[in-house]
């Protein structure tokens, strides 16, 4: 072998030795996009719309007691929109959303006699944990608790909180969100159901 060939050899691993940290940290930056991208898209898509087979049917029972005492039943609420939203006080998922159903439900609040009633339904939770949510987290609807002889969550399938439902002034199960929900997105639904109903 040559000398200007060893030296032309030696000077090329020098080069590779120096751009290998370059090329790993490329790498790296470009892992690290993929990963933002990937959480940035599962985010976006937590509020997605799942098929049920309550979907278009008459909501199933729901009886309970609201946190003031009085009694709850969904049936008695017809003829209004209602938007359900199963919950956890130690759910990190409904914690997160808290500020977007809080955002949501004064959104409704100004639209007078046309907004949806919201309720949230307490899923295997003490009214003291709740009570210390809802302090923490802000909010003022009705909290649901489920009567002694009726699972609400069970009734109506919810998998794992939180899950928020839809239901028409007929009574009937229009939209089902597993996951977290966005504001923005409860009220362009609610707005499409009712122009649909009109």
């Amino acid at each position: 072998m040559s000398e200007s060939t060893a030296t032309s050899e030696t000077a090329d691993a020098a080069a590779s030795r120096r751009l290998a940290p370059w090329v790993a940290l490329g790498v790296a930056v470009v892992m690290i996009g993929l990963i933002v991208l990937l959480i940035n898209a599962s985010s976006s898509d937590d509020a997605t719309t799942s098929d049920s087979p309550l979907l278009g049917r008459p909501a199933p029972e729901a009886i309970g007691v609201l946190d003031d005492g009085s009694s709850f039943d969904l049936a008695q609420r017809k003829g209004s929109w209602v938007v359900i939203n199963f919950f956890t006080a130690d759910c990190i998922p409904c914690q997160q959303e808290h500020p977007e159903l809080v955002e949501f439900v004064e959104q409704q609040d100004g639209l007078g006699a046309d907004g949806a009633e919201f309720y949230s339904v307490v899923v295997n939770d003490s009214p003291e944990d709740v009570e210390e949510f809802f302090d923490e987290y802000g909010g003022d609807w009705p909290i649901v608790y489920p009567a002694d002889s009726s699972a609400i969550d069970v009734a109506f399938g919810v998998a794992a909180v939180p899950e928020t439902w839809i239901i028409d002034p007929n009574g009937v199960v229009r939209v089902r969100v597993i996951s977290t929900v966005d504001s923005e997105v409860l009220n362009v639904t609610m707005q499409q159901l009712r122009e649909g109903a009109a």
